[in-house]
């Protein structure tokens, strides 16, 4: 599909786009070329009628994404550092703001800017080999990529504070109990399960699924009465689609909907 260095990108018959990080020797550390590359991807992903859906996940199976590339960081100053961290918020958020599912399919370790990375997706499915954690203190640093901010938003402030201040791995089994991951299966089962959930969600309303991303991600930030408020806008958008007269009659007709994405 699009051709990088440190990423592999391919779609499928019916629109799931794989993205992954291609840096199996460096675990699939993020530095400056890569998030580059993710920021021209997900900028053409946005743009492009065949992505439907998108799976990230990490090449090998040591890794999902192990961190941010610390033989980079090691030389920054604080100025760079901060540049640094903006790309990682300017990349994270284009994939959080993707108006297509997106399901981060962690199969080893997720540690600092890989947490974040899938801390970014809609939502994340882990294998069993998979190790969480925020380790950026063990570095004299904090999470830099969003870790402060949608960590706890997921988990709950305690949780988070107590995952960023110990630096502590923690391993599926404890990501699914403290709601970070929706799912763990067996290695070999990630991606077919990713990719059967995204199916699930493909045969839905396209328009209505976007509109349901973005009212959440807005909501998240709002108080209550403004989010019901942008929500009821959000709703009423679906009565101006195509998809909208189709599903309801559908269900009147009792048959399956045929939706188009108008």
């Amino acid at each position: 599909m699009f051709e990088y260095k440190n990423l592999l990108v391919t779609t499928s018959d019916d629109g799931i786009t794989t993205v992954t990080i291609n840096r199996p020797k460096a675990l699939n550390a993020l530095d400056s070329q890569t998030l580059d590359e993710m920021k021209d991807c997900f900028t053409r992903l946005k743009a492009d009628a065949a992505t439907r859906a998108v799976i990230i996940t990490g090449a090998g199976s040591k890794a999902f994404v192990a961190g941010a590339d610390l033989a980079e960081m090691s030389k920054l100053s604080a100025a760079e550092g901060m540049a640094f961290s903006t790309l990682g918020h300017e990349v994270f958020d284009m994939i959080e703001s993707l108006p297509v599912p997106v399901v981060a399919a962690v199969n080893g370790f997720a540690l600092g800017g890989g947490c974040e990375l899938a801390l970014s997706c809609d939502f994340r499915y882990a294998s069993e080999t998979a190790k969480f954690g925020q380790p950026e203190v063990n570095y004299g640093i904090i999470p830099g990529f969003g870790g402060t901010q949608r960590l706890a938003r997921l988990v709950g402030s305690g949780v988070a504070k107590e995952a960023i201040y110990t630096g502590a791995f923690f391993d599926a089994q404890e990501a699914y109990r403290i709601g970070l991951v929706n799912k763990v299966t067996k290695p070999e089962e990630l991606i077919p399960a990713c990719e059967e959930v995204l199916r699930k969600i493909l045969k839905k309303g396209p328009f209505a699924i976007s509109q349901a991303k973005d009212a959440i991600n807005n909501g998240l930030n709002m108080d209550l009465e403004s989010g019901l408020r942008y929500e009821a806008q959000a709703f009423g958008a679906c009565f101006a689609t195509k998809d909208q007269k189709e599903g309801m009659a559908a269900f009147l007709e009792k048959r399956k909907p045929t939706f188009t994405g108008k």
